[in-house]
Protein backbone atom coordinates (compact mmCIF):
# COMPACT_ATOMS: atom_id res chain seq x y z
CA UNK A 1 0.00 0.00 0.00
CA UNK A 2 2.68 2.33 1.23
CA UNK A 3 4.95 1.95 -2.79
CA UNK A 4 1.22 2.79 -4.28
CA UNK A 5 0.69 5.09 -2.75
CA UNK A 6 4.54 6.52 -2.88
CA UNK A 7 4.02 5.76 -6.70
CA UNK A 8 0.61 8.04 -6.65
CA UNK A 9 1.65 10.69 -5.27
CA UNK A 10 4.75 10.80 -7.73
CA UNK A 11 2.30 10.58 -10.49
CA UNK A 12 0.16 14.15 -8.96
CA UNK A 13 3.61 15.68 -8.20
CA UNK A 14 4.21 14.97 -12.15
CA UNK A 15 0.81 16.01 -13.86
CA UNK A 16 0.83 19.20 -11.31
CA UNK A 17 4.69 20.39 -12.22
CA UNK A 18 3.71 19.60 -15.78
CA UNK A 19 0.80 21.29 -16.12
CA UNK A 20 -0.31 22.27 -19.76
CA UNK A 21 -2.08 25.83 -18.51
CA UNK A 22 1.18 26.80 -17.26
CA UNK A 23 3.57 25.11 -19.59
CA UNK A 24 1.70 25.71 -23.04
CA UNK A 25 -0.63 28.32 -24.67
CA UNK A 26 -4.40 27.57 -24.69
CA UNK A 27 -5.86 24.99 -26.60
CA UNK A 28 -2.23 23.26 -26.70
CA UNK A 29 -1.83 19.66 -24.65
CA UNK A 30 1.68 17.68 -24.16
CA UNK A 31 -0.13 15.32 -27.11
CA UNK A 32 0.23 18.04 -29.21
CA UNK A 33 3.85 17.78 -28.97
CA UNK A 34 4.26 13.75 -29.27
CA UNK A 35 7.27 13.02 -31.95
CA UNK A 36 6.75 11.11 -35.10
CA UNK A 37 8.71 9.67 -38.22
CA UNK A 38 8.57 13.16 -39.81
CA UNK A 39 8.08 15.53 -37.38
CA UNK A 40 10.81 16.04 -33.67
CA UNK A 41 9.36 17.88 -31.10
CA UNK A 42 11.19 18.60 -27.72
CA UNK A 43 10.58 16.22 -25.08
CA UNK A 44 12.09 16.99 -21.14
CA UNK A 45 13.88 13.54 -20.87
CA UNK A 46 16.36 14.62 -23.35
CA UNK A 47 17.83 17.32 -20.91
CA UNK A 48 19.41 14.27 -19.10
CA UNK A 49 21.63 13.57 -22.35
CA UNK A 50 23.69 16.99 -21.05
CA UNK A 51 24.87 15.45 -18.28
CA UNK A 52 27.29 12.94 -20.31
CA UNK A 53 28.12 15.79 -22.30
CA UNK A 54 29.46 17.77 -19.44
CA UNK A 55 31.58 15.22 -18.48
CA UNK A 56 33.06 14.78 -21.90
CA UNK A 57 33.22 18.07 -22.56
CA UNK A 58 35.80 18.16 -19.33
CA UNK A 59 37.30 15.02 -20.57
CA UNK A 60 38.32 17.01 -23.82
CA UNK A 61 39.03 20.20 -21.47
CA UNK A 62 41.97 18.42 -19.79
CA UNK A 63 43.14 16.70 -22.63
CA UNK A 64 43.28 19.73 -24.51
CA UNK A 65 45.14 21.57 -21.63
CA UNK A 66 47.59 18.81 -21.19
CA UNK A 67 48.69 17.55 -24.79
CA UNK A 68 47.77 20.67 -26.68
CA UNK A 69 48.02 23.93 -24.53
CA UNK A 70 50.67 23.06 -22.57
CA UNK A 71 53.22 22.43 -25.18
CA UNK A 72 52.07 25.69 -26.55
CA UNK A 73 52.56 27.09 -23.62
CA UNK A 74 55.87 25.84 -23.31
CA UNK A 75 56.84 27.62 -26.63
CA UNK A 76 56.18 31.03 -25.54
CA UNK A 77 58.23 30.01 -21.89
CA UNK A 78 55.24 30.76 -19.75
CA UNK A 79 56.02 30.80 -16.34
CA UNK A 80 54.97 27.56 -14.49
CA UNK A 81 55.83 27.75 -10.77
CA UNK A 82 54.10 30.51 -7.96
CA UNK A 83 56.08 32.02 -5.17
CA UNK A 84 56.16 29.42 -2.05
CA UNK A 85 54.52 30.71 1.13
CA UNK A 86 56.29 33.86 3.18
CA UNK A 87 57.62 32.45 6.72
CA UNK A 88 55.23 32.10 8.92
CA UNK A 89 54.71 34.76 11.51
CA UNK A 90 51.92 34.76 14.07
CA UNK A 91 51.58 38.31 14.47
CA UNK A 92 51.42 38.83 10.81
CA UNK A 93 48.86 36.20 10.40
CA UNK A 94 46.62 37.80 12.52
CA UNK A 95 46.82 40.79 11.07
CA UNK A 96 46.35 39.14 7.52
CA UNK A 97 43.00 37.50 8.77
CA UNK A 98 41.85 40.91 10.50
CA UNK A 99 42.43 42.97 7.39
CA UNK A 100 40.76 40.59 5.06
CA UNK A 101 43.96 40.23 2.64
CA UNK A 102 43.74 43.86 2.13
CA UNK A 103 47.00 45.93 2.81
CA UNK A 104 46.59 47.80 6.18
CA UNK A 105 47.05 51.28 6.57
CA UNK A 106 50.69 53.23 7.29
CA UNK A 107 49.56 54.16 10.64
CA UNK A 108 49.34 50.16 11.26
CA UNK A 109 52.23 49.35 9.77
CA UNK A 110 54.70 51.32 11.03
CA UNK A 111 53.15 49.73 14.92
CA UNK A 112 53.45 46.24 13.54
CA UNK A 113 57.45 46.80 12.21
CA UNK A 114 58.05 47.61 15.82
CA UNK A 115 56.67 44.92 17.40
CA UNK A 116 58.50 42.99 14.99
CA UNK A 117 61.70 45.03 14.48
CA UNK A 118 61.13 44.79 10.17
CA UNK A 119 60.95 47.47 7.86
CA UNK A 120 57.75 48.18 6.33
CA UNK A 121 58.99 46.96 3.75
CA UNK A 122 59.59 43.98 4.72
CA UNK A 123 56.09 43.66 5.77
CA UNK A 124 54.88 44.78 2.73
CA UNK A 125 56.60 41.98 0.92
CA UNK A 126 55.58 39.25 3.48
CA UNK A 127 51.88 40.43 2.86
CA UNK A 128 51.73 40.21 -0.81
CA UNK A 129 53.74 36.68 -0.94
CA UNK A 130 51.00 35.60 1.65
CA UNK A 131 47.94 36.95 -0.94
CA UNK A 132 49.30 35.63 -3.95
CA UNK A 133 50.62 31.81 -2.71
CA UNK A 134 47.97 30.45 -4.08
CA UNK A 135 46.88 31.82 -7.20
CA UNK A 136 46.96 29.74 -10.69
CA UNK A 137 50.44 30.02 -12.49
CA UNK A 138 50.54 31.76 -15.82
CA UNK A 139 50.87 28.64 -17.76
CA UNK A 140 47.80 27.26 -15.81
CA UNK A 141 45.58 30.35 -16.96
CA UNK A 142 47.46 30.30 -20.51
CA UNK A 143 46.32 26.40 -20.74
CA UNK A 144 42.64 27.61 -19.63
CA UNK A 145 42.06 30.31 -21.94
CA UNK A 146 42.91 28.55 -24.94
CA UNK A 147 39.96 25.87 -24.41
CA UNK A 148 37.68 28.63 -23.36
CA UNK A 149 38.62 30.60 -26.59
CA UNK A 150 38.58 27.10 -28.91
CA UNK A 151 35.28 26.17 -27.46
CA UNK A 152 33.60 29.82 -27.98
CA UNK A 153 35.34 30.26 -31.17
CA UNK A 154 33.56 26.99 -32.46
CA UNK A 155 30.49 27.60 -30.80
CA UNK A 156 29.89 31.02 -32.35
CA UNK A 157 30.80 30.19 -35.81
CA UNK A 158 29.56 26.76 -36.57
CA UNK A 159 26.21 28.24 -34.70
CA UNK A 160 26.40 31.24 -36.53
CA UNK A 161 26.23 29.33 -39.69
CA UNK A 162 23.72 26.92 -39.10
CA UNK A 163 21.31 29.50 -37.91
CA UNK A 164 22.16 32.13 -40.71
CA UNK A 165 19.78 29.58 -42.86
CA UNK A 166 16.97 30.02 -40.60
CA UNK A 167 13.87 31.90 -41.16
CA UNK A 168 13.92 33.30 -37.57
CA UNK A 169 17.71 34.48 -37.32
CA UNK A 170 16.62 37.11 -40.32
CA UNK A 171 13.00 37.83 -38.90
CA UNK A 172 11.97 37.29 -35.35
CA UNK A 173 8.57 36.55 -35.50
CA UNK A 174 9.14 33.19 -37.36
CA UNK A 175 10.12 31.91 -33.65
CA UNK A 176 6.47 32.26 -32.52
CA UNK A 177 4.31 31.49 -35.48
CA UNK A 178 2.84 28.05 -35.37
CA UNK A 179 4.50 27.77 -31.97
CA UNK A 180 4.64 25.30 -29.80
CA UNK A 181 4.26 22.75 -32.72
CA UNK A 182 7.98 23.54 -34.65
CA UNK A 183 10.05 20.83 -35.68
CA UNK A 184 13.19 20.60 -33.94
CA UNK A 185 15.78 20.03 -36.47
CA UNK A 186 18.91 17.55 -35.29
CA UNK A 187 21.15 20.82 -35.78
CA UNK A 188 19.47 22.92 -33.43
CA UNK A 189 18.95 19.69 -30.81
CA UNK A 190 22.52 19.41 -30.79
CA UNK A 191 23.42 22.77 -30.66
CA UNK A 192 21.01 23.58 -27.55
CA UNK A 193 22.56 20.15 -26.03
CA UNK A 194 26.31 20.96 -25.87
CA UNK A 195 25.84 24.21 -24.97
CA UNK A 196 23.72 23.02 -21.94
CA UNK A 197 26.55 20.59 -21.70
CA UNK A 198 28.95 23.12 -21.42
CA UNK A 199 27.40 25.21 -18.63
CA UNK A 200 26.74 21.58 -16.76
CA UNK A 201 30.80 21.39 -17.05
CA UNK A 202 31.01 25.32 -15.94
CA UNK A 203 29.07 24.39 -13.13
CA UNK A 204 30.85 21.24 -12.41
CA UNK A 205 34.47 22.65 -12.68
CA UNK A 206 33.66 25.32 -9.94
CA UNK A 207 35.47 23.50 -7.06
CA UNK A 208 37.94 22.93 -9.01
CA UNK A 209 38.28 27.13 -10.34
CA UNK A 210 40.12 30.29 -8.25
CA UNK A 211 37.12 32.11 -6.44
CA UNK A 212 37.28 35.45 -8.71
CA UNK A 213 35.66 38.93 -7.29
CA UNK A 214 32.51 38.03 -9.21
CA UNK A 215 31.94 34.67 -8.14
CA UNK A 216 28.35 35.40 -7.25
CA UNK A 217 27.63 36.92 -10.14
CA UNK A 218 29.12 34.08 -12.65
CA UNK A 219 27.46 31.49 -10.10
CA UNK A 220 23.93 33.90 -10.74
CA UNK A 221 24.92 33.61 -14.44
CA UNK A 222 25.42 30.19 -14.77
CA UNK A 223 22.31 28.98 -13.03
CA UNK A 224 20.46 32.00 -15.22
CA UNK A 225 21.70 30.40 -18.38
CA UNK A 226 20.66 27.01 -17.43
CA UNK A 227 17.11 27.67 -16.39
CA UNK A 228 16.55 29.35 -19.61
CA UNK A 229 17.61 26.38 -21.72
CA UNK A 230 15.71 24.21 -19.63
CA UNK A 231 12.63 26.25 -19.83
CA UNK A 232 13.13 27.36 -23.53
CA UNK A 233 13.56 23.54 -24.09
CA UNK A 234 10.59 22.21 -22.40
CA UNK A 235 8.04 24.42 -23.62
CA UNK A 236 9.81 24.48 -27.56
CA UNK A 237 10.91 28.44 -26.95
CA UNK A 238 14.20 26.75 -28.59
CA UNK A 239 14.09 29.03 -31.89
CA UNK A 240 14.25 32.39 -29.80
CA UNK A 241 16.62 30.47 -27.21
CA UNK A 242 19.27 29.37 -29.94
CA UNK A 243 19.28 33.38 -30.95
CA UNK A 244 20.59 34.23 -27.23
CA UNK A 245 22.70 31.32 -27.04
CA UNK A 246 24.42 32.66 -30.31
CA UNK A 247 24.57 36.20 -29.63
CA UNK A 248 26.19 35.45 -25.87
CA UNK A 249 28.57 33.35 -27.47
CA UNK A 250 30.07 36.58 -30.11
CA UNK A 251 31.49 38.20 -27.41
CA UNK A 252 33.31 35.27 -25.55
CA UNK A 253 36.14 34.12 -27.91
CA UNK A 254 37.38 37.98 -28.38
CA UNK A 255 37.92 38.13 -25.05
CA UNK A 256 39.97 34.87 -24.61
CA UNK A 257 41.81 35.77 -27.68
CA UNK A 258 42.80 38.65 -25.80
CA UNK A 259 43.93 37.03 -22.85
CA UNK A 260 46.18 34.58 -25.29
CA UNK A 261 47.64 37.30 -27.02
CA UNK A 262 48.41 38.93 -23.62
CA UNK A 263 50.38 35.98 -22.31
CA UNK A 264 52.12 35.37 -25.36
CA UNK A 265 53.84 39.55 -25.34
CA UNK A 266 51.78 40.60 -27.90
CA UNK A 267 50.22 43.46 -26.38
CA UNK A 268 49.51 45.78 -29.18
CA UNK A 269 47.09 42.42 -30.31
CA UNK A 270 45.64 41.75 -27.18
CA UNK A 271 44.74 45.67 -26.71
CA UNK A 272 43.07 45.72 -30.23
CA UNK A 273 41.31 42.44 -29.75
CA UNK A 274 39.78 43.88 -26.30
CA UNK A 275 38.43 46.76 -28.16
CA UNK A 276 36.76 44.88 -30.82
CA UNK A 277 35.27 42.75 -27.62
CA UNK A 278 34.22 45.84 -26.38
CA UNK A 279 32.29 47.25 -29.37
CA UNK A 280 30.98 43.51 -30.21
CA UNK A 281 29.64 43.43 -26.37
CA UNK A 282 27.98 46.46 -26.90
CA UNK A 283 25.97 45.58 -30.46
CA UNK A 284 25.14 41.96 -29.21
CA UNK A 285 24.17 42.52 -25.43
CA UNK A 286 23.40 45.70 -24.94
CA UNK A 287 21.55 46.88 -28.71
CA UNK A 288 20.29 43.57 -30.00
CA UNK A 289 19.52 41.37 -27.28
CA UNK A 290 17.32 43.86 -25.71
CA UNK A 291 15.88 45.94 -28.45
CA UNK A 292 15.55 43.19 -30.86
CA UNK A 293 15.21 39.33 -29.12
CA UNK A 294 13.93 40.88 -25.93
CA UNK A 295 11.45 43.19 -27.73
CA UNK A 296 10.12 40.30 -29.77
CA UNK A 297 10.15 38.14 -26.55
CA UNK A 298 7.77 40.41 -24.88
CA UNK A 299 5.40 41.61 -27.66
CA UNK A 300 5.33 39.35 -30.80
CA UNK A 301 4.86 36.42 -29.49
CA UNK A 302 1.81 38.26 -27.94
CA UNK A 303 0.58 38.75 -31.19
CA UNK A 304 0.87 34.92 -31.95
CA UNK A 305 0.92 32.78 -29.30
CA UNK A 306 -0.84 34.83 -26.49
CA UNK A 307 0.43 35.13 -22.83
CA UNK A 308 0.71 32.19 -20.29
CA UNK A 309 2.52 31.59 -16.81
CA UNK A 310 6.10 30.30 -18.66
CA UNK A 311 5.94 33.72 -20.51
CA UNK A 312 6.78 35.23 -17.42
CA UNK A 313 9.27 33.02 -16.17
CA UNK A 314 11.52 33.34 -19.37
CA UNK A 315 11.21 36.64 -19.70
CA UNK A 316 12.22 37.59 -16.11
CA UNK A 317 15.01 34.86 -16.45
CA UNK A 318 16.30 36.75 -19.17
CA UNK A 319 15.81 40.15 -17.71
CA UNK A 320 18.12 38.95 -15.15
CA UNK A 321 20.67 37.63 -17.44
CA UNK A 322 20.07 41.16 -19.23
CA UNK A 323 21.32 42.61 -15.66
CA UNK A 324 24.25 41.06 -15.09
CA UNK A 325 25.22 41.69 -18.75
CA UNK A 326 24.78 45.66 -18.50
CA UNK A 327 27.03 44.66 -14.86
CA UNK A 328 29.90 43.64 -16.66
CA UNK A 329 29.75 46.27 -19.72
CA UNK A 330 30.26 48.99 -16.75
CA UNK A 331 33.19 46.64 -15.51
CA UNK A 332 34.58 47.35 -19.92
CA UNK A 333 33.58 50.88 -19.90
CA UNK A 334 36.01 51.56 -17.14
CA UNK A 335 38.79 49.62 -18.72
CA UNK A 336 37.86 51.38 -22.29
CA UNK A 337 38.37 54.08 -20.15
CA UNK A 338 41.79 53.28 -18.52
CA UNK A 339 42.81 51.99 -22.14
CA UNK A 340 41.85 55.72 -23.72
CA UNK A 341 43.76 57.52 -20.86
CA UNK A 342 46.73 55.14 -20.07
CA UNK A 343 47.27 53.41 -23.46
CA UNK A 344 46.67 50.01 -22.04
CA UNK A 345 43.84 47.96 -21.01
CA UNK A 346 43.68 47.70 -16.96
CA UNK A 347 42.92 44.12 -15.49
CA UNK A 348 39.10 43.32 -15.20
CA UNK A 349 37.67 43.88 -11.75
CA UNK A 350 36.57 39.93 -12.17
CA UNK A 351 39.62 38.88 -12.09
CA UNK A 352 41.66 36.55 -9.91
CA UNK A 353 44.98 38.26 -8.26
CA UNK A 354 48.44 37.26 -9.22
CA UNK A 355 51.25 39.03 -10.93
CA UNK A 356 52.36 37.92 -14.14
CA UNK A 357 55.89 39.91 -14.48
CA UNK A 358 58.07 42.52 -12.70
CA UNK A 359 60.44 42.07 -9.34
CA UNK A 360 58.60 41.36 -6.31
CA UNK A 361 59.92 45.13 -5.28
CA UNK A 362 58.30 46.42 -7.64
CA UNK A 363 55.12 44.24 -6.88
CA UNK A 364 54.96 45.84 -3.36
CA UNK A 365 54.88 49.05 -4.93
CA UNK A 366 51.47 48.26 -6.20
CA UNK A 367 49.23 47.37 -3.27
CA UNK A 368 47.12 49.87 -2.22
CA UNK A 369 46.81 51.19 1.55
CA UNK A 370 43.20 49.67 2.35
CA UNK A 371 42.58 49.42 -1.03
CA UNK A 372 42.39 45.59 -1.38
CA UNK A 373 45.04 43.08 -3.10
CA UNK A 374 47.52 43.80 -6.25
CA UNK A 375 46.47 43.35 -9.69
CA UNK A 376 48.01 42.27 -12.56
CA UNK A 377 47.41 43.80 -16.30
CA UNK A 378 45.52 42.15 -18.51
CA UNK A 379 45.18 39.08 -16.52
CA UNK A 380 42.30 36.83 -17.14
CA UNK A 381 38.70 37.71 -16.59
CA UNK A 382 37.14 34.14 -16.22
CA UNK A 383 37.78 32.11 -13.37
CA UNK A 384 40.99 29.52 -13.45
CA UNK A 385 41.74 26.54 -11.10
CA UNK A 386 43.62 27.26 -7.98
CA UNK A 387 47.07 25.48 -8.17
CA UNK A 388 50.81 25.91 -6.88
CA UNK A 389 52.29 23.97 -9.76
CA UNK A 390 51.49 23.33 -13.58
CA UNK A 391 52.82 19.71 -14.47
Amino acid sequence: MATAAETLWLVEWREWFWAESFWLPQNSTWADLRRNETVFYPDSNDLWLSFPLAFALIFLRFTWERFVAYPIGRHFELRETVRGLPKPNSLLESAFRKHHRALPSHDVLVGLSKQLDWTARDIERWWRRKTIVRKPCEMQRFREATWRFLYYFLSFWIGLYMLSGKPWFWETKYCWIEHPLQHVGSDVYWYYMIELGYYWSLILSMSIDTRRKDFVQMVMHHILTIALMLVSYSTNWIRCGSLIICIHDAVDWLLEGAKLANYCKHKKLSNGLFVVFAVMWLLTRILILPFRLLRSGIFESITFIGVYPVYYVFLTLIGMLQALNVFWFYLILRMVFFYIVKGTVEKDARSETEPDSGSEDESVDSLQVNGGIPEDSGAPLLGLPDSNHCP
